[in-house]
């Protein structure tokens, strides 16, 4: 039973991950911070905000007012009722194009502006969040002659609010670097850490494995919070440290016999693969979370150095048995 459990929870994590990478465009980090700099005329019930620097529009209605937000082409794209639902037009290209970051999406037949709407349920709660490629730079190549300070996008999202027409001004600024110290700091950790699994091996390694997970899963789930539901934040921001940190502590219990290298090896794997995840939100200046960014700069290096240095250990163990190899508890 215990073996079905630990394969069901390692085949769970990479299922979860690979839809969770495959379901949609994320919020992801970014150099550039799109702001709401005017909403024309000041429209009382809306709230336009938006996330992840500059990946995603989200729109809160209050409960009373009917908004309709434009397409591309003048088609109705999205409509917020009274009571809180939100419809998306299914014929609408701006669907289909804001799967996308980048519009890199195929329209599919009947895709098309001039087509009756027919609208699907997205949200019953008032709130919706998309991509628009009016608020953010449409292209991952940097914006050619210009540099940090400079505005990259400047566009207008037009709305109907209640009937009157609403335009909100959105601008994206391209971002000064962040300070490598939290980085710095995070290697100086991880190294440290890495040390002492490989130099004292043993209970040590379980101890820096399952210390790095739950740092890693905290910073993880916030991530993953910090973003409306609809935008598909992937699961690997906090299942790949999870079940570290599940694992780790069944090293220590009287069974698995003999399979606790192979068990503690995949923990520090999984944490290893989070923080290659991670890697670009090392260097971004702006990170989809609700967390200072320089916590999560510092925690991703960490984790990357000291997860390494646990999986050598216990290579090294398996390799080089000896002193302080073992990773079953002393009975007393």
């Amino acid at each position: 039973m215990r073996r079905l459990l630990l394969t069901t929870l390692l085949a769970a994590t990479w299922f979860l991950v690979g839809a969770g990478v495959a379901a949609a465009d994320p919020p992801g980090p970014t150099n550039y911070l799109s702001e709401v700099t005017e909403i024309d005329p000041a429209t009382p019930g809306i709230d336009v905000e938006i996330i992840g620097g500059d990946s995603f529009v989200s729109l809160t209605v209050a409960p009373g007012v009917t908004v309709n937000v434009v397409g591309y082409a003048g088609e109705p794209y999205l409509r917020f009722l009274s009571d809180g639902t939100v419809e998306e037009n299914q014929w609408s290209p701006s669907k289909y194009l804001n799967k996308d970051r980048y519009a890199d999406s195929d329209l599919p037949e009947g895709a098309d502006a001039d087509a009756t709407p027919e609208w699907i349920v997205v949200a019953d709660d008032g709130s919706f969040a998309w991509h628009d490629h009016r608020t953010h730079w449409m292209n991952d190549m940097a914006p050619p002659g210009r540099g940090p300070g400079d505005t990259v996008a400047e566009g207008v999202i037009p709305l109907l609010v209640d009937g009157i027409e609403v335009d909100v001004t959105v601008v994206s600024v391209w971002q000064e670097q962040p300070s490598s110290a939290p980085i710095m700091l995070g290697l100086t950790l991880g190294l440290f850490l890495a040390y002492a699994a490989i130099r004292r091996r043993g209970k040590v390694v379980i101890g820096v494995v399952l210390v790095l997970a739950i740092a890693a899963t905290i910073i993880g789930f916030f991530a993953f919070a910090s973003v409306p539901g609809e935008t598909s934040p992937p699961w690997s921001l906090w299942l790949f440290p999870l079940t570290a940190g599940i694992l780790a502590p069944v090293v220590l219990a009287e069974r698995p016999r003999g399979r606790e290298h192979m068990l503690l090896l995949i923990a520090a794997l999984d944490l290893v693969a989070w923080s290659v995840l991670h890697w670009g939100w090392l260097w971004a200046a702006v990170l989809p979370t609700s967390l200072p960014f320089w916590l999560d700069r510092f925690v991703a290096a960490t984790v990357l150095v000291g997860s390494i240095g646990a999986a050598a250990a216990v290579v090294l163990a398996v390799a080089a048995p000896g002193r302080n190899v073992s990773f079953r508890p002393v009975k007393l």
